[in-house]
């Protein structure tokens, strides 16, 4: 029976946002400043967005606590960090403009935490030469959300809530042209025709048992993209965050802020021992410290030293919890002791740490200013994503673009905490005001083709018309198990092809899903339709995982330990063959500009001087 799209509801715009977090929220603000028609479109409701999980703080070189900090610093340890793998340009424009973003958050009525002289406090965070993360406690990403939804709500910008967008439409020419979404509460579709639109979607931690993520993030915007011809980029580095709850299982994943080690928190093992002294990388120690003296003293596991190795970058640390575990010194629920008990005083815990010492009195019944924490790594981030370029952050289809963690190539192989949170501020002003510029040169909107609506509406209903097929619920159980199993923290080509094979089983079963019930109020048919989603982002991952043979940054393959030198040169990019299957291939980077590799390898100390140089700022 033809679906007839003339009764379905259409609204136009000259710029769509899909995701409301802080990088769509920046994206909204942005773009409405140029006087185009903006529209934003949230899976939950508005201010429920997944960056207020990020509790730490924000990352720029404020040099508001040590007058040193500059956005050259900021830069090399953003590329040091991403072990090179970093677009270039990208960490360039992020280190460059975070300072102005976060001020501009401030005017916009954000309450950070202050200095005695009433300047935006700093606090150390992992891999961070100075302190550098701009703070509200342990609830920063929430302040950021709270102050961009104020602020944006005064832009005039549509906002649709609790909608779901299905999949992308193209014009004749290959140009975006639109998508199709459903209302969550009523089943209803929606058609946007618009000029351009904004992937602010977030990543696809879901796939995994253990996350940190929270039911939004189901991979839609990699997938949707994909679907559409965009190309994926380096989406094998998942970032597992060292720190995550593993008591009691039903909050299992949950996040514990990088806060508390930035605080002072220290990790031990079952036997009492602060066991990462044991993982200083030895590169680390002599790039880092300030002197050789101060690394030999790191590296011969001095207490006193001055940067704890609890702040290691978040690859490391999750490491080296995960090898306690397995050498049979974990914590009595398979994890690691986090102990800020001991190291700071009762007041000083609630005050700098009001949501985690919430969040483990009430799920956990733990006091954590009397006892430590047992965490463990949890999927938490995608470093990959949506292949974007660096200044518009338009995709290789004209039209989409994509900021925040659905795009790639900002983080490199390992983002640095705080990074994210800066990040979505500038790139998603960077998306808005490019998506913008894109729109106002199209005379007219873009065609969409009938015949691709009611393809997407009917995949969409064929999910809930069927007699019979599989349950989405046992399906996502059976995806996160094979993805906890095969493409985890530690990876081999074993497990990984294992993997893959059980995704194409896996695949093959998603042609039989099926929800009962109506399309009102269906969680079941929500769920089915996220797995599609979830089913591209885990192949794509595992694809990526198989072909890339070396270990970098996040991603960790046991049988090829250690970065290669030759692979430094490549991306990994994914795209959808003509065929329809997925197509992966090794593509050869873009040289960087000599000036930016010339202060990204520069010895610290010699990076400090030039610096000091320019500014007039010594230590």
């Amino acid at each position: 029976m033809a679906i007839d799209t003339s009764e379905i509801k259409t609204v136009e715009h000259d710029v769509l946002i899909v995701g409301a977090g802080g990088a769509g929220l920046s994206a909204a603000i942005s773009a409405s400043k140029e006087g185009v028609r903006v529209g934003l479109v949230c899976k939950s409701l508005l201010g429920k967005a997944h960056t207020v999980m990020a509790e730490g703080g924000m990352a720029a070189a404020l040099a508001n606590v040590d007058q040193r900090d500059h956005w050259k610093i900021h830069f090399r340890d953003t590329m040091r960090g991403g072990k090179f793998l970093n677009v270039w340009r990208m960490a360039e424009l992020h280190a460059k403009y975070a300072p102005s973003r976060v001020r501009e958050l401030e005017e916009w009525g954000a309450v950070f935490d202050r200095t005695h002289d009433g300047l935006i406090n700093q606090r150390n965070f992992g891999g961070h030469r100075y302190p550098r993360l701009a703070h509200v406690g342990d609830r920063t990403g929430l302040e950021m959300i709270r102050a961009l939804q104020d602020h944006g709500i005064h832009q005039g910008i549509d906002i649709h809530m609790e909608c779901t967008a299905l999949d992308l439409l193209k014009d004749a020419e290959g140009n975006i042209s639109g998508i199709v979404c459903m209302y969550r509460e009523t089943g209803q579709f929606i058609i946007f025709r618009s000029k351009a639109i904004i992937f602010a979607t977030g990543g696809g931690g879901k796939a995994w048992e253990i996350t940190s993520n929270s039911w939004e993030y189901t991979g839609d915007g990699y997938a949707m993209a994909y679907e559409a011809g965009a190309k994926l980029m380096d989406i094998e580095f998942n970032q597992f965050h060292p720190t995550g709850m593993v008591w009691p299982p039903s909050v299992k994943g949950t996040l514990v802020t990088e806060g508390v080690r930035g605080e002072g928190g220290i990790l031990k093992n079952s036997e009492g021992n602060r066991f990462m002294f044991d993982y200083i990388p030895e590169k680390f120690a002599s790039e880092t410290a300030d002197t050789e003296e101060e690394a030999a003293r790191w590296l011969a596991g001095d207490k006193d030293a001055r940067r704890p190795p609890e702040l290691l970058t978040r690859d490391v640390v999750a490491r080296a919890i995960n090898a306690e575990v397995k050498a049979g010194r974990g914590s009595k629920h398979g994890g690691a002791y986090l102990d800020i008990a001991t190291q700071r005083a009762e007041e000083d815990i609630k005050r700098k740490l009001p949501s985690m010492y919430h969040q483990f009195k009430v799920l956990a019944e733990l006091d954590i200013t009397k006892e430590p924490m047992e965490v463990g790594p949890t999927c938490h981030y995608f470093m990959g994503g949506i292949q974007v370029n660096a200044d518009t952050t338009m995709s290789n289809l004209p039209g989409l673009f994509a900021c925040g963690e659905c795009a790639a190539g900002m983080h490199g192989a390992n983002r640095l905490g705080g990074n994210s949170l800066s990040d979505l501020l500038v790139f998603g002003d960077l998306s808005g005001k490019g998506a913008s510029d894109y729109a106002k040169k199209l005379n007219a909107m873009p065609a969409v083709n009938e015949e691709d609506i009611t393809r997407i509406i009917r995949n969409a209903t064929n999910i809930l018309n069927r007699e019979s097929g599989k349950n989405p619920y046992l399906l996502h159980e059976e995806l996160q198990d094979n993805m906890q199993k095969n493409v985890s923290i530690i990876r081999n080509k074993a497990d990984l092809e294992t993997g893959i094979a059980n995704l194409e089983k896996l695949k093959s079963d998603y042609k039989e899903i099926k929800a009962p019930g109506a399309s009102q109020f269906n969680p079941g048919w929500h769920e089915a339709l996220g797995m599609r989603n979830l089913l591209i982002t885990s192949e794509a991952v595992a694809r990526a995982a198989h072909m890339r043979e070396e270990s970098r940054g996040a991603h960790t393959r046991e049988d090829f330990p250690g970065e290669q030198e030759e692979w430094f040169k490549y991306n990994i990019i994914l795209s959808k063959g003509a065929d329809g299957n997925m197509q992966v291939e090794k593509v050869e980077r873009p040289k960087p500009e000599p000036e930016l590799e010339r202060i990204a390898r520069l010895e610290l100390e010699e990076l400090e001087a030039e610096v000091a140089a320019e500014t007039g700022v010594t230590a």
